[in-house]
């Protein structure tokens, strides 16, 4: 199977700056894939060689087999990207704007995808307005329709919830959930840790422009080590015999970290000892953010 998206020893250089280290990474057709890290981890400049907005310094990249160098034109046909920076025409009405891009395509009759985009973006009401006239989040959804308007196989959204209201989130979503279910392939870069947790099947981390972690997301999220017992006590004062285990508190409440169940016995034994009441207790799952700032401690060097 041709991969929707490959890289192989990828680099970009900026002087001394290395802003991606060697990547390599296979998307395959169909799959909703988180790719994250820091701000300054490598995501954009990957996103961007991919697009051909900018050259690799040295390695290979391609799109459903098409290499962004030496097959651009069938590389970007088969390519939809919703950048994070809202860039616009103040010329045009989003319609208009939307024909244009067609065009871009070689597409000429695409009026019914384009009120089918209109329509889940919500934007038709805003069909024959002027983009300028837009609010901050109608030009986030006129980006994504741009991105759609050629069907293209492959579609990455960088940040494409940022700066948007809780009603376009779930709008979006449901919209891309189902192009992903019609075999896109989605490629999500977002700080919204909890929304890549629930949509994508699989994420790959980047940090200082390598991939520190590569893995199915719930491969990743629950084979992490480790709980977080949340207690809530009568007292402020915590005992020193706690301290053995790694402890947040604030206030009433203790955060203990745990590495298996049969040490909450123990933990609720002491805190009997000590006469401390436990008015309320979680036993709180790894999740991705947790994963996520684990990877950002680690030492580079000590991460496979």
């Amino acid at each position: 199977m041709t991969p929707a998206i490959a890289v192989q020893q990828l680099g970009k250089h900026y002087g001394s700056l290395v802003a991606l280290d060697n990547i390599d990474l296979v998307i395959q057709p169909g799959e909703f894939f988180a790719l994250l890290g820091p701000n300054g981890a490598g995501k954009t400049t990957l996103i961007s060689i991919l697009a051909g907005l900018t050259r690799a310094s040295h390695g290979t990249a391609s799109v459903m087999g098409y290499d962004v160098l030496s097959d651009y034109r069938e590389a970007r046909k088969r390519l939809g990207v919703v950048p994070q920076e809202l860039v616009y025409d103040p010329f045009f009405t989003v319609r208009e704007t939307l024909v244009i891009q067609s065009g871009y395509f070689g597409l000429k009759r695409n009026d019914d995808w384009i009120d089918e985009i209109l329509q889940h973006l919500d934007l038709a009401e805003k069909a024959h307005a002027n983009v300028r006239a837009l609010s901050g989040g109608m030009k986030r959804r006129l980006l994504i329709a741009q991105a759609l308007v050629h069907k293209p196989p492959v579609i990455i959204l960088d940040e494409p919830t940022a700066g948007v209201d809780v009603d376009l989130r779930q709008s979006l979503w449901q919209f891309i959930q189902q192009l992903n279910a019609q075999g896109h392939t989605i490629v999500l870069t977002t700080h919204y840790l909890e929304e890549a947790e629930a949509l994508c099947n699989r994420v790959a981390v980047l940090k200082q422009g390598k991939i520190v972690a590569l893995d199915s997301m719930h491969h990743l999220v629950h084979n992490t080590r480790g709980y977080t017992l949340e207690l809530r006590l009568s007292s402020e004062n915590v005992p020193a015999d706690l301290q053995m285990w790694p402890c947040r508190q604030e206030g009433y409440v203790c955060s203990l970290k745990i590495t298996h169940g049969a040490e909450i016995e123990t933990i609720l034994s002491i805190l009997r000892k000590h006469e401390i009441q436990v008015l309320d207790m979680q036993l709180l799952q790894p999740d991705l953010e947790s994963v996520f700032m684990k990877l950002m401690e680690a030492d580079s060097a000590n991460i496979v």
